[in-house]
């Protein structure tokens, strides 16, 4: 493996959201995903991770959501090691992430509003406030007027303002989104750029995996290029 390389991003004296410290991930000899990945990022900012298909950028987003493992190597979120595995504590870390998934993952017998519910009911948030927040959300996304409509009635723009009022209904510190503009057009894709600055701006912290680096040109926001299994400055 080549050596090691330390790559920070700071925007000010603020808390670390994240940190990798030569983070491998391995599926066998010949498949190196990320080799001896380091960087650290800092709580409340709006990062961008690109680099061409397959680079490893959704496998590095399922690690901070600890839905894989790395290899070697140790990761820190919220100040947190992520080598504990208590399910409880992982859960407690969960709770903290939204995650807007490449292929939406919305439940197809349920309405736009329903859907978006989802995390607010199971966390049996109080039914009244349910109603209220996420209609105002869905709203704010730009999709108001869907909200009785199911999945395979909506666009794929749509289908996506779902998922992203899904991510962000129960107000969490760190937003993951995995290609969130992959299946819209360039024009889409723009306003969901937009509307992902305006929830940084509102106190979510962002970390949007893009292949579309023509896109990430237009915001003046800090890039991660994964190529090779590395990480360099975009």
């Amino acid at each position: 493996m080549l050596a090691p390389r330390l790559i920070l991003l700071k925007i000010g004296p603020v808390p670390m959201l994240l940190a990798f410290k030569n983070v491998s991930l391995i599926y066998n000899p010949k498949h190196t995903v990320l080799d001896s990945v380091s960087f650290s990022l800092n709580d409340g900012g709006f990062y961008f991770l690109t680099g061409p298909s397959g680079a490893g950028k959704s496998s590095m987003l399922r690690l901070i959501y600890q839905s894989e493992r790395p290899t070697s190597g140790q990761i820190s979120l919220f100040g947190e090691p992520l080598e504990n595995n208590d399910p409880k504590k992982k859960t407690a870390l969960r709770r903290k992430i939204g995650m807007v998934f490449q292929d939406f993952r919305l439940i197809p017998h349920l309405t736009a509003w329903e859907n978006a519910a989802l995390p607010l009911r199971l966390a049996g948030v109080e039914e009244e406030y349910v109603k209220r927040h996420t209609k105002e959300l869905l709203e704010w996304v730009g999709v108001g007027d869907r909200l009785d409509a199911k999945p395979g009635e909506l666009s794929g723009g749509e289908q996506q303002r779902v998922a992203i009022a899904r991510a962000v209904v129960s107000k969490p510190r760190l937003l993951l989104a995995d290609e969130p503009t992959g299946n819209v057009d360039e024009n889409t894709a723009l306003k969901l750029f937009h509307l992902f600055d305006e929830l940084n701006k509102l106190g979510t912290a962002v970390i949007l995996a893009t292949h579309q680096s023509h896109l990430v040109e237009k915001f003046h926001k800090p890039a991660l290029r994964l190529a090779d299994g590395r990480l360099k400055r975009f």
